[in-house]
């Protein structure tokens, strides 16, 4: 039997405008950093985690204005709790995937199978058993998890731009993870919100709707980027040297 976690999500200010919130009973293959960013005239929160307890309570004393929910990519881990916000955004290749989801999702490692949990010990993401090490309250069922769906209000693609009135970022379409992988990008302070496109962890590259190829050329894209901050879906965050690091690792394996 699980234990029962005392809170669902942590909570840590980067800066005065941004703040970064995780699961911390997720397993690591599945525990996405989500963002909100607070600007002026709206708030974006960039992915909202796996959906087993309610990012949006969790986080009612940082939203104190109109919030949209971006999805990087639409991966379950990424758009869980996108069903409880009214607005969302999301790259024109998945936005379908995120009015109704394709996979269902689950916890339960009887579920996921043996065969896909070798795989993920193989590229560095060793777990033993469910996806999750705790329950968020006595009565959760993890069998009913599921990804629900959410309404898509704002369709992107590159070179979009995303408001905030004090802020604008530029979406970069950063496909090979997923095709509809996307990431913000401010260049007035060289900040990149990146998704999975890269992260410093095993990069997962070839998962159902990967593509090696396209991950190489936006890896060189991502290498001539004047980045001085990465903020990425998973693991800590990093500077331009650990970013040219992880992507010459890379294109080493797959260019």
């Amino acid at each position: 039997m699980l234990p029962i976690a005392n809170r669902w999500f942590e909570l840590k200010r980067i800066s005065d405008d941004i703040t970064l919130l995780w699961e911390p009973h997720v397993v690591p293959l599945m525990r996405c950093n989500i963002w909100h960013i607070r600007g002026r005239d709206r708030d974006l929160m960039i992915d909202t985690g796996m959906g087993i307890a309610s990012l949006r309570e969790a986080a009612r004393h940082l939203l104190q204005k109109k919030v949209t929910a971006v999805a990087t990519h639409t991966h379950a881990d990424h758009i869980g709790g996108h069903h409880e916000f009214e607005h969302t955004l999301v790259h024109e290749l998945e936005a379908d995937n995120l009015r109704a989801p394709r996979e269902r999702g689950t916890l339960l490692a009887s579920v996921l199978g043996d065969a896909a949990i070798r795989r993920y010990h193989e590229v560095g993401y060793p777990f033993d058993g469910d996806l999750i090490t705790a329950l968020p309250d006595a009565d959760y069922q993890m069998s009913a998890y599921h990804v629900r769906a959410a309404t898509v209000s704002e369709i992107v693609k590159e070179g979009s731009v995303v408001d905030l009135g004090d802020r604008h970022f530029e979406v970069l379409h950063l496909p090979g993870h997923s095709p509809g992988s996307i990431g913000l990008w401010e260049a007035a302070t060289g900040t990149l919100f990146s998704g999975d496109a890269i992260y410093d962890g095993p990069l997962l590259d070839e998962i159902g709707g990967a593509d090696i190829p396209m991950y190489v050329q936006t890896m060189k894209r991502l290498r001539e980027l004047p980045v001085q901050v990465v903020h990425a879906g998973h693991d800590p965050s990093f500077g331009r040297e650990r970013l040219v690091e992880l992507v010459d690792a890379y294109l080493a394996k797959r260019a």
